[in-house]
């Protein structure tokens, strides 16, 4: 594994995103000065908050990612503290993890449990689509450990590093076909298919183009489960601050860093906005990765400029007098096109002509997210990234009424009317958070862009960086696991509490 070279005492973290504090957490396990500098007054990078206070208590919003798995990756970087996760933070798994509703009117909700889910299968579609379940489950978990320990859990220098076992081992169960037809070969309705491949949208490819590997996010989304912590998302990143503040590390809220000074091909410090030199014997990069190489170290690569990009998404945050019984935490709407809706939105770069999407409701798990009686909603449609020729200045207000009107349509009635308070967040908005293209979910997983063809995690000899845009890529487990990959650059070991084993 390639390493920082020269000293290493001395780290500056460069945004208290999700992974930039898992590095930061690693590092000050592993005795290093960590320094994280953050242009935001609060931790959490993408993983923000907004509050709105209104006469009769205050809305609190998560303002990115709402779906958290796997938790056991945030417990490991409290355990390189000597902390305990369950001391900083109360997650609570949530059931269903999600209630899917689909054109025809049935329901399904999902479960973690496979014995329950195969009984919700059972009782919806029928005895033959929940045998298929359980053989796509033992896919999925196959697929799962062949994967974690060789292509994802681990620092990728060349492609020779995926020439193992594992590799002959997904070729076998079929991990390099395409999604949709291997996911056919176990559910045959078109409603659990969807459910158990939706999820490439995150890695910004349709089922139809991704390769089966990627049902491996479908294991950690649906067969590992879903959990909420109390407090809402930003909830994780206070905490890991927290814990990482208590054993030594210093947080620079409101600093924005300008760029990086170096000295040939290594870094010698961090410039801030107000002309503040930080010196640094390591600089640890959270910023999306083509916006840092372009922004703070002043040049764009090749393998950087000929990205692609996810589509991003519309976001609604309404504080709303409605409730609505009839929906869990989770809930997710598909229209009556599939493909269509990819096609759309990575090949014709227009917006859905018949929306699929994702209705959180927070405040379903935690009331005190919303005042009294009231309730927080989170609504997430995907659009095209900026690649698409769409002025959001005009489309946006616009775009917003099509929302509300879809939502309405889909059963949560008078919906509009009951908005007290709201935000919106176009792919315009999201560049301007530091988002290259406006593409929350990063650069896609299509096969040039994903392991050891995806932007590498160092520059130079002592530049490292972390986060989506870096391997392994997009999701709250993958940016957890990159910050333990950008630790184990300038320490050059392990730096889980656990074994790699005992774990995966």
């Amino acid at each position: 594994m390639r390493t920082v070279s020269g000293p290493t005492s001395d780290v500056v973290v460069v945004g208290a995103g999700l992974a930039g504090l898992s590095a930061a957490m690693r590092l000050a396990g592993a005795g290093r000065n960590v320094t994280v500098v953050e242009r935001e007054t609060i931790p959490g990078g993408r993983a923000g908050r907004l509050d709105v206070t209104v006469p009769d208590g205050t809305y609190r919003f998560d303002t990115g990612p709402t779906v958290l798995t796997m938790p056991d990756l945030i417990a490991d970087a409290f355990d390189c503290l000597g902390e305990n996760m369950d001391d900083w933070l109360d997650l609570q798994p949530i059931d269903p993890l999600y209630r899917s509703f689909f054109p025809d009117g049935s329901v399904l909700d999902v479960h973690a449990d496979v014995e329950e889910m195969a009984d919700e299968i059972e009782r919806v579609i029928g005895p033959d689509e929940a045998a298929g379940y359980r053989r796509y489950v033992d896919f999925v978990s196959k697929l799962y450990r062949y994967e974690m320990n060789d292509f994802i859990d681990r620092n990728i220098d060349s492609p020779f590093d995926l020439v193992t076992p594992d590799l002959a081992r997904l070729v076998a169960i079929g991990g390099f076909r395409r999604l949709t037809p291997k996911v056919r070969q176990y559910l045959r309705d078109p409603r659990t298919e969807r459910i158990y491949s939706f999820q490439a949208m995150y890695a910004g490819v349709s089922p139809q183009d991704a390769l089966a590997i990627y049902a491996v996010i479908a294991y950690m989304d649906s067969v590992a489960g879903v959990f909420f912590p109390k407090g809402g998302m930003h909830a994780v990143p206070a905490a890991m601050a927290a814990a990482a503040e208590k054993h030594g590390v210093t947080f620079r809220y409101g600093t924005e860093v300008s760029r990086v000074e170096t000295s040939g091909d290594r870094a010698t410090a961090v410039i801030t906005t107000e002309g503040e030199r930080i010196q640094a014997d390591v600089v640890v990069l959270n910023p999306d990765l083509p916006v840092a190489h372009r922004d703070l170290l002043g040049q764009e690569p090749w393998h950087v400029r000929r990205l692609e990009y996810s589509p991003s998404c519309f976001l609604l945050l309404a504080g709303s007098s409605a409730t609505y019984t009839k929906i869990a935490h989770h809930n997710i709407h598909f229209g009556r096109s599939w493909s269509g809706v990819f096609d759309e939105l990575i090949d014709q770069r227009r917006l859905m002509s018949d929306p699929s999407l994702l209705v959180t409701n927070p405040s379903h798990s935690d009331p005190d997210l919303a005042p009294p009686g009231k309730q927080v909603y989170y609504v997430l449609f995907p659009t095209p990234n900026l690649d698409a020729d769409i002025d959001w200045r005009t489309v946006g207000p616009r775009y917003r009424d099509e929302v509300v009107r879809t939502l309405e349509e889909r059963g949560y009635v008078g919906f509009g009317d009951a908005i007290e308070v709201e935000d919106v967040t176009t792919p315009l908005d999201w560049e301007a958070r530091g988002m290259e293209r406006g593409a929350p979910f990063a650069s896609a997983h299509s096969f040039l862009q994903t392991g050891p063809f995806r932007p590498r995690n160092m520059w130079g000899q002592n530049v490292v960086f972390t986060g989506s845009g870096t391997q392994p890529g997009v999701g709250v487990p993958m940016v957890l696991i990159s910050g333990r990959l950008a630790a184990e650059r300038i320490t050059g070991k392990d730096t889980t509490y656990r074994s790699r084993a005992a774990r995966w």
